[in-house]
């Protein structure tokens, strides 16, 4: 087995972030009890152990949901671990979004009230259970009290509490106000296994009615009373200002605009409805002070970044001599690079903001909802309490949510408007104006000694997105991100002798952040290529290769196993079609991925099919694990195939799916996923499809056309023979290396 996130030379952002309650249980601080009942027992007595559970006089459940549902089921997972734990009736569960408050709902692996690194499962896991479980034994206590038994002899069973010897039975709801009373146990009995009723199951998620008939509520439709519209156009270059605004008197002659908010950074519409308001911010004739980023482009980017990688890293993890290594066997060396990528979320960037001098509402979609809090209270002045952001269903995070410069932006309009306003960003907007995915830089030199790998040094080269976004986690880590390590500091293959190294580096014209994976892109997609060269250089197959070095992984090499099984690994293939491996250790699940692809004569490619298998531990709810493996793949080939974000004069030069494409339909593989079962802790599952892909589609082309390719997006002119495959820069790996 892989280390635990806790005992990584270089950990993660899922164990950086323990700046703040420094991994407490949160779900251990109590709130108050409820009092009983007012008015009507049946409707208004209720049993609220802490602040995640609420059990009403009828029976309802309702969990208060510390993570937000962007997508991946959380909602439903949470709610059966919740249920399962508690015994309560699957029918009369149902999930309430928990407000802002990082003192009840921290993120147990990050101490603050997030939801992102495939952590939501893992992180709440236990305490959820816990609370649960000492819910479940208060409810039993009550009704013995009431019985005049001993609690030991009664059973809570899908919403009841039975006594065994009598056969009486009382419902949670009728219980509800005298378990209120009782004493919380500190350390309720968990189930086993083996006493799951619910987890394990593939239950229908409970977003899906709503979503499929159209009354789920989404960030971008709140509809707050006298709501007006606006969309804004910030400054195309990064850190410019607006220099002039005119034709004012046009847009507001556009049926329905109402107003014109001028900042130092941007401009905005506001009208009746959006179509009025973009209308209006289209009839604007803006000129901009550009700034200092005015002549920034790529090749600038790049080209600081390889210089950058000259340099020797910081040293995230070191084993044995990897440099007597590298001078003996046979020694090989390679690079890779990945681009700038943006979210291109389906519900576009919105906010919709109400200020007053007394209060300020936030209705929004947010990975951070307590961070949102925070702005709020300094954009506005106002004290924290008086700030509420009302969390909504997310139209797709995948970490772009993460951030908060969106509703910074709603807030300063908003403080401009009377009444509430809802500012929505259009695809332009919302693309040309992302914390993108960084960049990154790998090379990579590796010995080959009787087979197998024996020296091994991986220097990563990019940007440090934790830098900016929790610069505490770095001074916990001598200054190395860990994302942008992950994955790398801790690969799986038994190597002797190894050095893994972090050089940060960061570019100018943008700003970076999480991008559904983040390190584990670019370093399982450098190894897992790497892997495949070597392989090749040794004369060996790529996945016996792989074999040879997992024998300290055995949940790896049992998901690697079984992959080659299913996807017919060795089987013969058409003439340039190709399969290709990854395997990987990442958010502490275990997987491993072939794809079948095939490469035509004008470089096009066609994924015919993926196959993946997976130990994530045990599965709460199996359909959610396999809808997000799907849904991780497809967006991890989207990457592969077409994602590229370029700069030229300081401007973003992608607007719209148009030249920022996403995989079609109809391009669609038979992406079939193959659940180990597992009786270990659940491990995170929403970003390694992401991750997988794009390596595996590499190692297929590789297999189906000799080429090695080194750089993504795919180069179809490469792969067609229109233009050579980019020189390889020298690699100066062999200098003398730093005590």
């Amino acid at each position: 087995m892989s280390a635990s996130p806790e005992s990584r030379s270089a950990p993660s952002r899922r164990t950086l972030l323990k700046a703040g309650v420094a991994g407490s249980l949160v779900l251990a601080i109590p709130v108050p009890h409820a009092q009983g009942a007012t008015t009507d027992a049946q409707t208004h007595a209720a049993f609220v152990p802490d602040a995640f559970i609420r059990i009403d006089a009828r029976g309802k459940t309702t969990l208060i949901m510390p993570q937000v549902e962007m997508g991946q089921g959380i909602y439903t997972g949470h709610a059966m671990i919740l249920a399962e734990e508690l015994d309560a009736a699957w029918s009369d569960v149902s999930v309430e979004a928990a407000p802002a408050n990082t003192k009840l709902y921290a993120n147990p692996l990050f101490s603050i009230q997030a939801t992102g690194g495939s952590s939501s499962v893992r992180a709440f896991w236990v305490p959820l259970r816990k609370t649960a479980a000492a819910a479940r034994a208060m409810l039993i206590a009550a009704a013995a009290r009431q019985w005049k038994v001993d609690p030991a002899s009664c059973t809570a069973v899908n919403g009841k509490v039975v006594h065994n010897a009598s056969g009486k039975e009382l419902s949670y709801g009728v219980l509800a106000a005298a378990a209120a009373k009782e004493p919380r146990p500190a350390n309720p009995r968990l189930k086993t296994p083996a006493e799951f009723k619910l987890i394990g199951k593939p239950l229908k998620r409970l977003d899906t009615p709503d979503k499929v008939n159209g009354k789920a509520v989404f960030g971008i439709d709140i509809m707050p009373a006298g709501v007006k519209f606006a969309t804004l156009a910030a400054s195309p270059v990064l850190g410019g200002k607006v220099a002039h605004v005119g034709d004012r008197d046009t847009a507001m002659r556009v049926p329905g605009v109402k107003q014109i908010v001028v900042l130092d950074d941007l401009v905005a519409v506001v009208g009746d409805h959006f179509w009025a308001a973009k209308q209006g911010l289209a009839a604007l004739d803006i000129t901009w002070n550009e700034g200092a980023n005015r002549t920034v482009d790529s090749r600038e980017i790049w080209d600081s970044l390889h210089k950058a990688s000259e340099s020797e890293g910081k040293i995230a993890k070191a084993r044995g001599d990897a440099v007597k290594a590298l001078k003996e066997g046979d020694v090989y060396e390679a690079h890779y690079e990945l681009p700038f990528l943006a979210h291109a979320t389906m519900e576009p960037m919105n906010c919709t903001v109400q200020v007053t001098a007394a209060a300020c509402d936030i209705w929004v979609g947010t990975q951070v909802c307590a961070r949102a809090q925070e702005l709020g209270a300094k954009v506005t002045g106002l004290p924290l309490e008086k700030v509420s952001v009302h969390n909504q269903l997310i139209g797709g995070g995948f970490g772009r949510r993460l951030d908060i410069d969106g509703i910074e932006k709603a807030l300063r309009i908003a403080q401009k408007v009377s009444g509430p306003v809802k500012v929505v960003y259009t695809r332009e907007e919302d693309i040309q104006h992302d914390c993108y995915r960084p960049i990154y830089y790998d090379r990579l030199s590796a010995s080959l000694k009787d087979g197998k790998i024996d020296g091994w040094r991986h220097r990563i080269s990019g940007s440090s997105i934790m830098a900016r976004w929790f610069p505490q986690a770095l001074a916990l880590s001598h200054g190395i991100d860990g994302d942008e390590v992950d994955s790398a500091a801790d690969e799986p293959y038994d190597i002797p002798n190894m050095r893994v190294e972090a050089v940060q580096s960061e570019p100018p014209g943008l700003v970076t952040g999480f991008w559904r994976g983040v390190g584990p892109n670019a370093n399982v997609f450098a190894i897992e290529s790497f892997m495949d060269e070597l392989a090749h250089k040794a004369g060996k197959d790529p996945v016996d290769f792989r074999r040879a070095m997992l024998g300290k992984q055995p949940r790896l090499l049992h998901a690697l196993n079984v992959v080659a099984e299913r996807s017919g690994w060795g089987r013969p293939l058409p003439k340039r079609v190709g399969r290709g491996v990854c395997c990987q250790t990442s958010f502490a699940s275990f997987i491993a991925t072939v794809i079948e692809a095939e490469v035509d004569e004008q470089g096009e490619v066609l994924v015919r099919r993926v196959d993946t298998a997976v130990d994530t531990g045990i599965a709460i709810n199996p359909d959610s694990i396999i809808a997000q493996l799907q849904g991780g793949v497809i967006f991890g080939l989207t990457a592969a195939l077409y994602g590229e974000i370029t700069i030229e004069k300081g401007r973003v030069q992608q607007s719209n799916f148009s030249d920022y494409r996403m995989l079609r339909i109809d391009q669609m593989p038979t992406i079939d996923v193959h659940l180990i079962k597992s009786g270990e802790a659940p491990g995170g599952i929403g970003e390694p499809g992401t991750t997988a892909a794009p390596p595996a589609l590499r190692n297929a082309i590789y297999a189906a056309t000799g080429i090695p390719l080194r750089r993504l997006p795919i180069d179809r002119d490469v792969l067609s023979g229109k233009k050579p495959l980019p020189p390889i820069r020298p690699i100066t790996f062999l200098q003398p290396i730093r005590p």
